[in-house]
């Protein structure tokens, strides 16, 4: 695969700036939202569709859009009405593909909004829904499909999101955050993973503990993370790695995180009060969740990044991809945009593991954000260092929509690609069970171990954080060919919620490394 990967624009303008990103299960059609404080975007709401009173004293309203569901195929646009404020909120999927969107800004910070996905339903937003404000908090999927809402500005603790419709009123305080805050914070939208034992793996700043979410009790520390600050604002992005199944798994999954990129400690301080803008960490660091002893090993990437997006991609190779060389997250505070994607190889030994890819033409700097598509292609949005949308800059409020297709979709590996056959192919599993997948294939012989059929959590993205992307790599039992070009894959679902949280996922099939076009299935 030495193809670099095509670059095209896919919308001159997606109306809304896209500071958040999801791809909703089924319709396949992305939600992006940006701030509703700012009062203005480039794409009104619809006719019938109430405008938003936001100042009741003097009768102020907004008329304009701060949320859009995009359809990844036609690019049509439907713009929808949000009344709480967005602005550095989280999210995720329920098990039935309800997007949860938490906290915000002034107002929003307490609210979780529903979105089911559906072309024609609206948002429902329930103002009281947090016990804390949560503003540059992450979301992440318990083993049972819940969620679990962690940190944000001036709430160093957690909380767990009750029913639609219920309000918490229960905080747990968070050691972790209170002792990682430091002057410019950085450990905002902190990473949170879940590992393959059913216990969370927190980061904030330079340091990581395993939480349970049954004890709340932290059962591990692991070693600090040396080199800088690697979340809010010195934003690093970070991956948890494919999780390799079998028919007949271990007692003990293995899991690995990936954390890449950032800023000095004090890099906020620096730019915003000193304009002094500072090398971005060139670092990537990885451990293992699961080993006796974890210990962080590092790699240097070809040049330094902050404020990147990581994305899994469908085969299990790794995207990173946005951000700058300089700088931090914030208004105005990076320069240098990293127009270069770097395809990181997981399983490749060090030094042999990152690969410069085609460069982009177009900045993508602070409120950037980028997810995988079921055509294996990776959508990338946004852009906006400046409050509110702005034009005469040195980052204008970026509007258009690209489309990056990775190495593995170079033409001269068409034939490579397998189809998987929608009718023959389940929409629900279980956990454990034994399950076929049926595909097309031009290849002669098509080998066990050539193929591999993996699930893709579609990611809540934002702010150089994915919260609860997650690829699986399923055992295989059975490679059978049925007649021409059809064969049946044998494969067996994930073991657990612990491995695999039930809900919505993309499933694959690969070939030699090319991924067929993702289809929905729903583990239930």
């Amino acid at each position: 695969m030495n193809w670099p990967g095509k670059w095209e624009l896919f919308l001159k303008s997606s109306g809304v700036s896209a500071m958040h990103a999801i791809l909703l299960p089924l319709i396949n059609k992305v939600q992006f939202y940006d701030a509703t404080i700012w009062r203005i975007s480039q794409i009104k709401l619809p006719p019938g569709v109430p405008c938003h009173v936001f100042d009741h004293v003097h009768n102020k309203v907004d008329c304009w859009a701060h949320s859009v569901l995009i359809d990844i195929e036609s690019g049509h646009i439907r713009p929808l009405s949000l009344t709480t404020d967005t602005w550095c909120s989280s999210g995720g999927l329920t098990i039935n593909g309800t997007l949860v969107s938490t906290g915000g800004f002034q107002g929003g910070a307490n609210t979780a909004r529903y979105l089911a996905s559906c072309d024609n339903c609206n948002w429902v937003e329930y103002p009281k829904a947090l016990a804390a404000q949560r503003w540059y908090s992450t979301q992440a999927t318990l083993p049972d499909g819940t969620f679990i809402v962690v940190g944000g500005r001036q709430a160093l603790n957690y909380e767990y999101i009750l029913p639609e419709g219920m309000d918490n009123k229960k905080l747990y305080d968070s050691h972790l955050l209170k002792e990682t805050t430091d002057r410019e914070e950085n450990n905002l939208y902190p990473f949170v993973w879940l590992n393959t034992d059913g216990n969370l793996f927190m980061f904030a700043n330079n340091r990581s503990i395993l939480l349970s979410p049954k004890t709340n009790k932290v059962i591990k520390e692991f070693p600090q993370l040396p080199g800088g600050a690697r979340n809010y604002p010195g934003s690093a992005s970070s991956a948890l790695l494919p999780i390799r199944l079998y028919v007949n798994n271990p007692p003990v999954i293995p899991a690995d995180v990936l954390i890449c990129g950032g800023a000095r400690q004090d890099g906020y301080f620096r730019a915003d009060r000193l304009k002094l803008f500072d090398p971005a960490l060139n670092d990537c660091a990885r451990i293992s969740l699961n080993s006796r002893r974890p210990a962080w090993k590092t790699e240097k990437m070809p040049a330094p990044r902050v404020m990147s997006d990581t994305v899994v991609l469908p085969n299990g190779e790794v995207l990173i991809i946005n951000g700058a060389k300089h700088g931090t997250s914030g208004w105005g505070l990076a320069k240098d945009p990293n127009f270069t994607p770097l395809l990181y190889t997981p399983n490749k030994p060090i030094g042999k593991r990152f690969k410069e890819l085609a460069a982009s033409t177009i900045p993508r700097m602070y409120h950037s954000i980028a997810i995988a598509l079921p055509d294996g292609k990776v959508l990338i949005g946004g852009s906006n260092t400046n409050d509110g949308y702005r034009y005469d800059v040195e980052y204008p409020t970026e509007l258009r929509i690209e489309k990056f297709s990775p190495p593995y979709l170079d033409p001269a590996l068409a034939n490579m690609r397998p189809k998987i056959v929608h009718t023959d192919t389940p929409k629900q599993i279980k956990f454990g069970q034994t399950f076929n997948v049926k595909i097309e294939l031009k290849q002669a012989n098509v080998a066990k171990e050539n193929v591999m059929v993996t699930m893709l959590a579609p990611p809540f993205t934002t702010h150089a954080v994915s919260m609860n992307m997650r690829l699986l790599l399923l055992g295989i039992s059975d490679v059978k060919k049925e007649h021409g070009d059809v064969h049946q894959i044998q494969a067996v679902a994930p073991p657990s919620g612990n491995v695999a949280p039930p809900g919505y996922y993309l499933l694959y099939a690969v070939y030699n490394g090319v991924p067929s076009v993702g289809e929905w299935i729903q583990i239930v």
